[in-house]
């Protein structure tokens, strides 16, 4: 092995000095740290390009060790390691892992309770921790961001990063903003991880985090030890299928996706009934009850968990024998990722598509159901540029105003900020509440006499109700004219040093116009056009699935050119491959809406005209696709909503044109 040699930092709790590592080095520092005596395929590149001070991004297969790419970093570079990724799943599994190794590394969400946040806090500032794992969503939130203010930052590290681009299959525009962050907040270097993602996308995500090329490493999608086959299957018959094939194999341990939250409870009790050892999984269920449902699979050799796409994601169960999808995915990108999850540890593995038609009719629905109205896009517009020059807003009431979903709400503001009309500030929250843990006097006595009288008028400037006080933290910091963040500092150091305990609430964002447009009419129109392209491409990702479970090649080959890693010959173990035949998706014909629900839909729509004003959102209802203001009509428990959930939104949405003209 060659003695290239890396100048860096090292860090160990006893050596704090440089040092420069040669590649046989890397292996010993891999090897005491991890137990591992060599790196998987592309991790010692990536490694190598942070280590000399460059952002590197890795296209890593699901199970490829995306993780050591900056978990080994983190205890050789001089600074913290910060992690985000919108995997708690995958933030708990690894810190459990590194903390058995001795290595200090802690997570931040919403699971934390108030000792729990001062333990991660205090670490965080006494410089103990190497790794901090966050939430994209973190970075909205003023006393995180004034938190890492001060922190040495040696590397920053985005998992899922494929989400940064509108290009891939699951788009997330808090991701945007974490370019701006990793900036602010002085990161050193920067590495940008997936296991999916496509030319477009990958030159989205390097174009963003200033990648070179050189810097961005791609071991390929094919795995030789996942078989991948398919059948055709017919509603009626499905279940029946799904069963006579899981008896016919040898348990291990299994993962079975679905779509619905309702169909994951069903298949549970199915294949349970018919004696396989299953339980379900969604993001419907309590907490408590997710986390026991995850342990105890991770335990099992036979376990079988039937899950929404929730499950899964950083899951760290090496030995998955079978990954079955109950439904068709969403796209070949979540399919990519959701087989992923088997043979990790090498050995082989299926994983078998049921391929029904009438699926695509809810997964095309949940699409629709995304796309906001023009009229939506055009009331938000005018609700903005109405504003003060500078303003804030509670994003969860403008989603009600302007009946757009929360996350298409967050999207379409995004557009607004790449565009230029708008630039985002920090949010913060409108209520402040505290509750003192030890007397006035004793908190107070901590202190040299200008800090304690500061405290004090903080203390003065609170309005108690019942064990809690309220402070107005914008009115206290005119009245004793020091800045907002002072007083949020003040709280939080209180709260590390557990003399009181503080709750937030009320999270509102802050925005100033930077131009106005010369036609907001105009510029809704031009919105929605782009939002119609967006419905255009993830509609199209549903068929690019059905294709490919249909098509008369090698399948495993073609998903491997859909990342761009095209295998140079058939992979000799697909369904295709074995069989030679393609499968054929049977067709049913599908009904439409009676005479008398398209007579009762009109009547429905007369009675909110002013929210069921445009036949889209009237398709919704009867779709059964819920909206804020649908939500807040009460129409979900209208005998019409999801009437329809069976039958292609675009043919109801024609109907009602239709009878309408009629």
């Amino acid at each position: 092995m060659s003695k290239t040699t890396y100048a860096v930092q090292t860090v160990p709790s006893e050596v704090s000095s440089p040092k420069s590592f040669s590649a046989d080095e890397l292996n010993t520092a891999l090897s005491q740290y991890f137990g591992y005596s060599g790196f998987r395929d592309g991790q010692e590149q990536v490694i190598t390009q942070l280590l000399a001070g460059n952002s590197a991004a890795a296209v890593f297969p699901t199970g490829g060790g995306k993780s050591m790419c900056y978990q080994l970093p983190s205890l050789l570079l001089d600074g913290l390691t910060l992690v985000v990724s919108p995997l708690i799943a995958l933030m708990k599994d690894q810190i459990d892992a590194l903390t058995a190794r001795g290595i200090k590394a802690a997570r931040l969400d919403s699971t934390l309770d108030a000792a729990a946040y001062r333990q991660v806090m205090q670490e965080l500032r006494d410089g103990s921790l190497r790794l901090l794992y966050v939430a994209p969503e973190r970075f909205n939130n003023e006393r995180f961001r004034h938190a890492i203010a001060g922190i040495d930052i040696a590397l920053f590290a985005v998992d899922e990063a494929h989400c940064i681009s509108e290009w891939g299959h699951n788009f997330r525009p808090d991701y945007l903003k974490l370019v701006q962050f990793a900036k602010a907040c002085g990161a050193q270097r920067v590495l940008a991880l997936t296991a999916t993602a496509t030319k477009d996308v990958m030159k989205d995500i390097c174009s963003a985090f200033e990648i070179s090329d050189e810097c961005a490493v791609n071991t390929g999608f094919y795995r030789s030890n996942l078989q991948l086959t398919a059948t055709a299957v017919e509603e009626a018959t499905r279940d029946a299928v799904l069963v006579q094939k899981m008896k016919a194999l040898p348990v291990g341990p299994t993962i079975v996706y679905v779509t619905l939250q309702k169909t994951a409870q069903h298949v549970a009790e199915l294949l349970a009934g018919n004696g396989l050892n299953a339980k379900f999984y969604h993001a419907g269920l309590k907490e408590d009850r997710r986390s026991e449902v995850q342990d105890w699979f991770i335990n099992s050799d036979s376990g079988v968990v039937v899950a929404t796409i929730a499950f899964g994601m950083g899951i760290d169960k090496s030995n998955i024998r079978y990954v079955y999808h109950y439904n068709l995915p969403k796209s070949l990108e979540n399919y990519s990722q959701e087989i992923g999850r088997a043979g990790r540890d090498g050995e082989p593995s299926q994983c078998h598509l049921l391929a029904c038609a009438s699926d695509l009719i809810p997964l095309e629905n949940f699409v629709y159901g995304d796309t906001p109205s023009e009229s939506s896009i055009l009331k938000l517009l005018e609700t903005i540029f109405s504003q003060e020059s500078n303003f804030d807003v509670s994003l969860y009431d403008l989603a009600r105003t302007c009946d757009i979903r929360a996350l298409v709400l967050r999207t379409l503001l995004t557009q607004l900020e790449l565009k230029k009309y708008i630039s985002g500030g920090t949010p913060f929250y409108a209520n402040y509440q505290f509750k003192p843990l030890k007397t006035s006097e004793e908190i107070l006595g901590r202190f040299d006499s200008d800090r304690a009288k500061f405290i004090g008028d903080i203390f003065r400037q609170s309005h108690k109700k019942s064990t809690w006080y309220q402070v107005d933290l914008d009115a206290t910091a005119i009245a004793l004219n020091t800045p907002r963040a002072r007083l949020v500092a003040a709280l939080d150091y209180l709260a590390e040093q557990s003399l009181l305990e503080v709750k937030v609430a009320g999270v509102r964002n802050r925005f100033t116009i930077e131009k106005m447009p010369e036609s907001i009419t105009a510029l809704a129109a031009e919105i929605s056009a782009d939002a119609q392209m967006r419905e255009q491409r993830e509609i199209a990702r549903l068929q690019h699935c059905v294709d490919w479970v249909c098509l008369d090649n090698c399948q495993t080959s073609a998903l491997c050119a859909r990342f761009d890693s095209p295998l140079e010959a058939p992979c000799g173990h697909c369904g295709w491959c074995e069989t030679k035949q393609a499968v054929a998706l049977p067709q049913t014909e599908l009904a439409g809406l009676k005479p008398e629900v398209l007579k009762d839909a009109l009547n429905l729509q007369s009675e909110h005209a002013e929210l069921l004003s445009s036949t889209r959102t009237l398709a919704r209802v009867l779709c059964g696709i819920s909206s804020p203001q649908i939500s807040k009509a009460g129409l979900q428990k209208n005998k019409l909503f999801s009437i329809a959930e069976s039958i292609p939104f675009q043919r109801v949405a024609s109907q009602l044109e239709k009878t309408k003209a009629e």
